[in-house]
């Protein structure tokens, strides 16, 4: 008969512990301690703004047809809303000149005007993300998880005066502390799952060897305790483990991603920007599905960025393209950027959607919100956002909407309203005016 376990059981083994997903085993000790499955919040960032009008519905309510961008998003429409009229006040310039993509980013979670400044007294504000890190952090293994796919320099003038950190940093432990992301999978992987001195990795490395043979004993011991439906999940998520191991592996036999002179590429970041994406997002996915930590952040690419993406026709740069001046075809492969980044966000939410969790999915139980501090990338304005929030909430979200707002909504309103979900209640964050209503 199976044995009821606890969700803080660990599987552990030399230099490793892999924290479980929800199994069935867990509902009675759940029930007893009147536990449900815990709620998740993920902020997701991509930089210079959208093609608007391939991007905002024309019609509002649930009964409007999906734009060219989020038509890669068709699978899983009932699960995310489009929520227009939001803005980033504090990303505006009030007399700070230019400098709105550092803004932009620098702005995006904490609703504070960053300190126009290239040298050590940087300022914004404390972010959503690790506020509620600091309030729940302590029930997880990470308080937080804060990751990206480019990396970014922690000095130096990026943006008319601005230091690089509020280009490339989203997450704020405090009004002068930016977190930096993590890019490289294999370092993420490691910290999710590894929690012995660097000596013990170096021995997996050596020896070829997967986490999952570290804690063999641990797990065998586990699955004759469990039920057959939670065997086949153990398996499924051993199996995604596995599965990203070895693809961080390839990654490191691949050729390196050819960077301009002088610049260094970290090591086992994939050549392939959309393998590189996928490999965060399912890192992520596991994050959460093992409840190692329920707070993260992720910039797809840092503010301002540059990129060109050749694999789908666009050639010249993501931000000199953004300076589109209206021109037709400039906006066309603007479009093909943006479609680019959510048929990426599609797979991570289809990912979610497909992971059972209790009396739901682990979609259910999470608050994805995805978007930019700017809203047009040529007029770089920061109103009417574009803003996408997915995922149930634990049931306290009704999906699959377009919600137009007051113009001059502050985009904090709805950070509130994720926190007040996470049960951390704040009275106010930037310059936020209150939660924001109408999300259920």
């Amino acid at each position: 008969m199976p044995v009821p376990i606890t969700r803080r059981k660990l599987l552990r083994g030399l230099g490793v512990s892999i924290a479980l997903p929800w199994l069935d085993a867990m509902a009675p000790v759940a029930r007893a301690a009147a536990m449900k499955s815990p709620n998740r919040m993920a902020f997701i960032y991509v930089p210079n703004g959208m093609n608007m009008a391939e991007w905002t519905p024309k019609a509002e309510g649930s009964d409007y047809e999906l734009p060219a961008i989020l038509g890669e998003l068709k699978n899983v429409r009932k699960n995310f809303s489009i929520l227009t009229g939001l803005t980033a006040d504090k990303a505006r310039a009030h007399g700070d000149g230019g400098g709105d993509h550092a803004r932009a980013l620098g702005a995006f979670l904490t609703g504070c005007q960053p300190n126009k400044t290239d040298g050590t007294n940087i300022r914004a504000g404390v972010s959503a993300d690790q506020v509620a890190a600091t309030r729940i952090g302590d029930q997880t293994r990470l308080a937080s998880l804060e990751i990206g796919c480019d990396a970014g320099a922690m000095a130096g003038n990026c943006d008319s005066g601005y230091s690089c950190v509020y280009s490339s940093c989203m997450s704020w432990k405090s009004a002068a502390q930016a977190l930096p992301k993590e890019i490289n999978p294999k370092l993420v992987f490691e910290r999710l799952f590894a929690n012995g001195p660097d000596s013990a990795r170096q021995s997996r490395d050596a020896k070829r060897k997967s986490v999952l043979d570290f804690v063999k004993d641990d797990s065998k011991d586990l699955a004759s305790k469990l039920g057959a439906n939670d065997q086949r999940k153990l398996d499924e998520y051993f199996s995604s483990v596995r599965d990203i191991e070895q693809r961080i592996a390839r990654s490191e036999k691949m050729p390196p991603v050819k960077a301009p002179e002088g610049s260094k590429v970290p090591t086992a970041v994939p050549a392939v920007y959309e393998e590189h994406i996928r490999l965060m997002y399912d890192l992520l996915a596991l994050a959460f599905q093992a409840d190692v930590t329920r707070i993260s952040t992720c910039v797809m690419a840092n503010e301002g960025s540059n990129r060109s993406y050749p694999f789908i026709g666009v050639s010249e740069g993501h931000h000199d393209l953004s300076h589109h001046g209206k021109d037709p075809k400039k906006l066309e492969k603007i479009r093909e950027i943006n479609k680019f980044h959510t048929k990426q966000l599609a797979y991570f939410l289809d990912k979610l959607a497909g992971i059972k969790e209790g009396e739901g999915t682990l979609l259910d139980h999470s608050m994805i919100a995805f978007g930019s501090g700017n809203s047009d990338g040529d007029a770089h304005n920061h109103d009417n956002l574009p803003i996408l929030l997915a995922g149930g909430g634990n049931g306290t979200i009704q999906q699959g909407r377009h919600i137009v707002f007051k113009k001059e909504t502050p985009l904090n309103n709805l950070w509130l309203a994720m926190l007040e979900r996470m049960n951390v209640k704040v009275p106010s964050l930037g310059d936020s005016t209150g939660v924001l209503q109408g999300l259920n």
